[in-house]
Order: structure tokens, then sequence, then C-alpha cells
């Protein structure tokens, strides 16, 4: 080293020994700012789409639930009319059997009555 140099290097230790005051001006401390990747304006846009999404699910769900129930019920209601048709027609072909009145006056012989006039007529044909 030669003397220049250390001249110079002692200068600068003393200075900074010495005076405190350009100390800390040379010793500037960086501070890190933390930039925040998500504002809390944007936390709070996000939560309420959050929470709204769930709600407008949830609703959706129970609707489907609500109209599957009743699609059950509807197709239940068709069965059990759809049935009740059936027995309604077997019931009107009765209705016509009993009514014959070849059968009518097979059983009044069978039961001992004697038929004097030989027409027999339906009673909903008279009140025509």
């Amino acid at each position: 080293m030669n003397t220049s140099e250390a001249r110079s290097w002692q200068q600068s230790w003393q200075e900074q020994h010495t005076n405190p005051t350009r100390r800390t001006e040379q010793e500037k401390v960086k501070v890190k700012v933390h930039k925040r990747w998500i504002t809390p304006g944007e936390k709070f846009i996000y939560f309420l789409f959050g929470v709204i999404s769930i709600a407008v699910l949830m609703f959706t769900v129970s609707f489907s639930s609500s109209t599957d129930a009743l699609n059950r019920q509807v197709q239940q209601l068709e069965s059990q009319v759809q049935q009740q048709q059936t027995n309604n027609e077997n019931l009107e072909h009765k209705v016509k059997e009993y009514s014959n009145p070849d059968r009518i006056l097979r059983i009044a012989k069978e039961n001992g009555l004697k038929v004097q006039n030989t027409q027999v007529k339906q009673a909903t044909e008279l009140a025509n």
C-alpha cells in the first residue's frame, strides 16, 4: 500500500468515527415496503362475490330439489288417475254386463218369478 492510499483511508476512517451526522447520512437503511398483492378492498369484493355465489348455488340446488319432489308427486298422481280410470272402465263394463235383459230374465226365472210381458226394457232407456 502506498502512503497516499493509506492517508485517504485514514482520513475517511476518522471522518466516519468523529462526525456522527455524516455517518448516518452514509448508512441509510433501506426499508422494504411490503406491497400487498391483494388490497383489502379487493379482498372484500372477492369475499362478497364468494358469499353471493354460494347463496345462488344453494338456492339453485334447493329449487331443483323442490322441483324434483313436485315432479315425483305429479307422476304418482298421474299413475293413480290412470289406475282409477282403469277401475272405472272395468266397473262400466260390469254395469253393462249386469244390465243385460237376458241375464235379468234368467235370474228372475231362477228365483221363481214369472214374466208375463216378454218385452223387457232397461230402466235407463225408459227415463229418456
